[in-house]
């Protein structure tokens, strides 16, 4: 008897999601509303928890700052507050290991943000700031005191773990160059006969 009760479950579940089913066919506007919002990439969905993060840090000094009267003095206070959340092993001055890319033995030296990580953290900030009705002229993450401090942690970091900085060369002129050796006549007439 038992298992008749579950067999009478199964049928009921599977025609009332027929019928559903062909509602949602006939009805196109239930068919829009059921459909789940699309999933957001990984760097839209970053980008909205670094600007979340970005007005809890505003609403959280005092007094509180609204996103309209932030300026780049709040987006570096911002920066330097997130150096206490970082993970990356900034040698000082003094330090034994300064220099050293990889040092043989443990320091008190403070964990930063990677220079990286906050290249890219302004990256997506600055993004975020005109996607939300922010003027590009305005922008507190594009001003020259973001460059400024971006550059000089990049300098310091680089110098304190003993890493230089080797800006990558860009691949346009790679594909400029194949471009041109394709459209050369001569070129292909030249590998046919190799």
């Amino acid at each position: 008897m038992s298992s008749n009760k579950g067999k009478d479950v199964a049928e009921a579940s599977s025609s009332s999601a027929n019928n559903s089913a062909a509602a949602a066919v006939d009805d196109p506007d239930q068919q829009q509303q059921k459909q789940p919002p699309a999933q957001l990439s990984r760097y839209e969905s970053q980008k909205r928890r670094d600007w979340n993060t970005f007005g809890q840090y505003l609403r959280n000094q005092r007094p509180p700052v609204a996103l309209s009267q932030s300026n780049s003095s709040h987006v570096l206070d911002f920066l330097r507050y997130l150096d206490q959340f970082g993970k990356t092993k900034v040698h000082l001055q003094g330090c034994v290991f300064f220099g050293q890319p990889e040092p043989p033995g443990p320091c008190t030296c403070p964990l930063r943000q990677a220079w990286g990580s906050l290249d890219a953290l302004i990256g997506r900030l600055r993004a975020a700031y005109e996607e939300n009705g922010g003027l590009p002229e305005s922008n507190p993450f594009a001003s020259g005191a973001i460059r400024v401090y971006l550059r000089e942690v990049r300098d310091s970091q680089a110098k304190a773990r003993g890493i230089p900085y080797k800006k990558k060369k860009k691949k346009r002129n790679l594909i400029k160059a194949n471009h041109d050796h394709s459209s050369n006549p001569n070129f292909t007439t030249m590998q046919q006969r190799s």
